[in-house]
C-alpha cells in the first residue's frame, strides 16, 4: 500500500484532468457537478452530470461550478475536487500533496479560492502552477533556460498567452476570451442572420466541424436545426465555413490583440528569441481551423500547434509532480509579483 501520493489537476472551465504522480493521467471529466437542491446530496460528478444539463427535473440541478478558468461556485468545486481526489487517492493513508493549474491572471483572493477548495478536498497541502508554464512543459518545451519561449494556450473559459523564461512567466496575458467566446459568436451569428436559435452543442459540433478564422474553401455546409425566432417551431439552416469565418473574426481578433500586446510589452532580448524559437499553441481552441496561420500571418513568426493540444496543461502538470519538493505551497501572488518587478 502507497502511504502519500501527489496529485495534479488542470482545473478547466469544461474539463477537470487529474494525474498521480507514477501513474500519469487518471481522469478526465467534465466540469460539472449535479445535485439534489431539496436534500443537498451530490448525484453525480463529470459525465454523468454533464448528461443531465437541460434535462434534469425540478429538484435535480446540474452546474458548471468553473467560469473563466476560476472558480465560481466554491462549495460546488470543493464537492467536485473531493470525489476525484477521493478516486485517485483511493489506496492511500495520508492526505495526498495536490498540484493545480490556474490562469496566469488570477487575483490572489482567487488563488485562495482554489486552495481553499485542494484543502476541502482533502490535500495535505495544495500547490499552484500557472497555466502557461505547465502547457510549455506539456508541449515540450525546455523552459528552464535563459531564453523566451511564447505559448498560447486556448482554453474554453479563457486564453492565456505568455513568454516563459527560466521556469517563469515574464510576460503575460489572461483573457475571458476562448473555446466558448467562439461557440457564442456563432449562436449570435446564427440568430442574427438567420433569425434562428441553435444551442451550445450544435455550435461547438459547428465550430470542430467546419469552424474556421481563414477562408477554407474545400470545406461543404452543414445542415443545422434549431429553433425559428418568428414561429417557435424547429427550423433547418445551411451554415458554411464563410459564415463561420465571418462569425469568429471579432473574436480571433481580440485574442490577436493580446497577443500583439505581449509582444510589445515583452523584454526585445527575448522578442528576439521567441522570434526564433516560434509560438506554440495549445488547448481545444488551438485547433479552429487556421488558427495557428493566422498567428503567424499576424505577428510574422513562425507558428505551431502542439502534439495533443487539449492534454497540454495536464502534461505539464503531471510533470511539474516529480518537482513539488522545490515549491512553495499556499498562494503566488502573481499579481502582486509583477507590480514588484
Amino acid at each position: 500500500m502507497i502511504f502519500t501520493r501527489d496529485i495534479g489537476i488542470d482545473l478547466g472551465t469544461s474539463t477537470v484532468i487529474v494525474a498521480v504522480r507514477g501513474k500519469g493521467i487518471v481522469t478526465r471529466e467534465p466540469s460539472v457537478v449535479a445535485m439534489d437542491k431539496n436534500s443537498g446530496k451530490l448525484l453525480k460528478v463529470g459525465m454523468a452530470a454533464q448528461r443531465m444539463l437541460g434535462r434534469t427535473p425540478g429538484n435535480i440541478i446540474a452546474i458548471k461550478p468553473i467560469s473563466a478558468g476560476v472558480i465560481s461556485d466554491c462549495d460546488m468545486t470543493e464537492r467536485m475536487l473531493r470525489e476525484l481526489v477521493r478516486k485517485a487517492a483511493a489506496s492511500t493513508m495520508i492526505k495526498p500533496r495536490i498540484l493545480i493549474s490556474v490562469p496566469s491572471g488570477i487575483t490572489e483572493v482567487e488563488e485562495r479560492a482554489v486552495i481553499e477548495a485542494g484543502m476541502q478536498a482533502g490535500a495535505r497541502k495544495v500547490y499552484l502552477i500557472e497555466a502557461p508554464v505547465a502547457a510549455a512543459l506539456g508541449a515540450g518545451l525546455d523552459i528552464s533556460k535563459p531564453e523566451g519561449h511564447m505559448i498560447i494556450d486556448v482554453g474554453a473559459g479563457t486564453t492565456d498567452i505568455a513568454v516563459v523564461s527560466l521556469g517563469g512567466v515574464v510576460q503575460a496575458e489572461s483573457l475571458e476570451v476562448a473555446g466558448d467566446a467562439f461557440d457564442a459568436a456563432v449562436i449570435k451569428y446564427i440568430k442574427r442572420k438567420h433569425n434562428v436559435l441553435i444551442g451550445d452543442v450544435t455550435a461547438e459540433e459547428l465550430k470542430k466541424s467546419i469552424g474556421c478564422v481563414l477562408p477554407r474553401p474545400d470545406i461543404a455546409p452543414i445542415e443545422v436545426k434549431g429553433r425559428c425566432l418568428m414561429t417557435g417551431l424547429p427550423k433547418m439552416v445551411s451554415i458554411n465555413a464563410v459564415e463561420m469565418e465571418e462569425a469568429f473574426s471579432e473574436t480571433a481578433e481580440r485574442i490577436l490583440e493580446a497577443i500583439q500586446q505581449v509582444l510589445e510589452n515583452t523584454p526585445p532580448e527575448l522578442v528576439a528569441d521567441v522570434s526564433e524559437n516560434g509560438i506554440t499553441i495549445t488547448g481545444g481552441g488551438s485547433q479552429i481551423w487556421g488558427f495557428d496561420e493566422l498567428v503567424a500571418k499576424r505577428t510574422s513568426i513562425p507558428t505551431r500547434i502542439a502534439d495533443d493540444p487539449e492534454m497540454s496543461v495536464a502534461f505539464g502538470v503531471n510533470k511539474s509532480l516529480a518537482g513539488l519538493n522545490d515549491m512553495e505551497d499556499g498562494t503566488i501572488n502573481i499579481a502582486r509579483k509583477r507590480q514588484m518587478r
